[in-house]
Formats: structure tokens, sequence, C-alpha cells
């Protein structure tokens, strides 16, 4: 081995190590997004993947499985997910629990404002009508360095909220922390990524298709 390949293998390593010794410093300390601080998202000591307060989506009568996704949603990766879990929801809504979490990656310029802004519409029982237009509407948005809030805004009035109640949560500490407390069980759990599904408390790789997903879920019912 020559000596400038030996060299660029060693550059190689070192950018490789630096790049992943940065990312887990992003997840772990995400900076100021203009939201009024980063957030601290150290793990949870006592990390679990669904709580009370968590948002279900479905709420069967007699639950036989509970799926939890942590997502972001900014995050490509959750929005090819979100029309194929819509799918399941509607296939397995009498049986099946499904939990949506936030996790908005620091990678992403308004992942936290949207988290806080599912949050905000919470707050006013409309946390789903939100979940689905951020998801629906996440190409006209997503992926932008833009600010967006002014667009957030637009869609909490196109669902008929209360304005000044949702004004006053989006800025309010309390609905920063309501993410953030996702966030720390989320960590605490071993999420690095998202989308990043719980099924029965169990991590899982993330189904390729709705085929697969759909077929995890029907071994796991048949148990």
């Amino acid at each position: 081995m020559n000596k400038l390949k030996k060299n660029l293998i060693v550059a190689a390593v070192l950018v490789a190590g630096f790049a992943a010794a940065l990312g887990s410093y992003l997840l772990l300390k995400p900076d100021d997004r203009g939201s009024g601080g980063g957030l601290d998202v150290q793990a949870a000591t006592d990390a679990m993947p669904v709580r009370d307060n968590s948002h279900r989506l479905t709420t069967p009568e007699k639950s036989e499985l509970t799926i939890v996704e942590f997502l972001d949603f900014e995050c490509e990766g959750c929005g090819a997910m979100y029309p194929i879990v819509e799918k399941l929801r509607e296939e397995y809504g009498d049986r099946v629990t499904f939990v949506a979490r936030y996790f908005p990656m620091p990678g992403h310029r308004n992942g936290e404002l949207a988290a806080r802004t599912a949050e905000a519409a919470a707050r006013q029982g409309r946390f789903e009508d939100m979940y689905n237009k951020l998801f629906t509407t996440q190409k006209e948005w997503g992926e932008s360095q833009e600010w967006k809030q002014d667009v957030f805004r637009g869609y909490a009035k196109e669902l008929g909220l209360n304005m000044d109640e949702f004004d006053a949560a989006l800025a309010d500490p309390e609905v920063a922390g309501r993410v953030q407390e996702d966030q720390r069980d989320g960590v605490g759990l071993g999420v690095q990524g998202t989308p990043t599904f719980f099924v029965d408390g169990e991590m899982i790789a993330v189904p390729g298709s709705y085929e697969q997903f759909k077929a995890l879920i029907d071994d796991r019912l048949s148990d």
C-alpha cells in the first residue's frame, strides 16, 4: 500500500468517525431552530414506549396489540409511512391501538415547530386533524430552511381552531416540554432516527411495505 493511499484511508476513517460523533451530538443536543431554545433530550431514566398521555390514533374497546411510532412530521420516511399507517389503522383500528409520539430530528428546520403545532392543536382536542394535515401537506413545507410558523397557523385556521388559544399554546413552554417528554422516552429506548416503531414495547425494523407491516400485525394477532 503506497503512502498516499494509506493517508487517504486514514483520513476517510477520521471523517467517518467525526461524522458519527457529530450525528450523536446533534441528536442529543439539538440546536436553536428559532423555537426559543434547543431541546434538552437526555434519555428518560424510566423510558416507556407509551404513556397515559400519549396520543392514540385508535382506541379499540379491546386492544389486542399496541403499535407506537416515534415520528418527525418533516421526515420524508415518516411521510412515506403515513399512508401505510393510515391503511392499517382503517383495517385494524378495532383491534390495534396505534400511537403517535413526537421525535423531531435536529436536522429539520421545522420539525420541532411542527410537533408543537400538533400539540397546540391537541390542546383543543384536534391532534389527529393536525397530524393528518401536517403529513398530507409535507411536500409543501418540508425540507425548507424557511421558518414555517405562518404556514402552520394557516393550517390551524383551516381547521377552525381558536387562534388566540393556538398561538398561546404554541408559545407555551409546557407544550415544548410535552414534545421533549416524547423525545426523552425515545432516546431512552434507543431511538436514533425516524420513523421508529415499537410493537407491544419491542422495537422493530421499519417494514418496507404495507404488505410486510400487515403480515407482521397478522402474525402478532394470531399468537
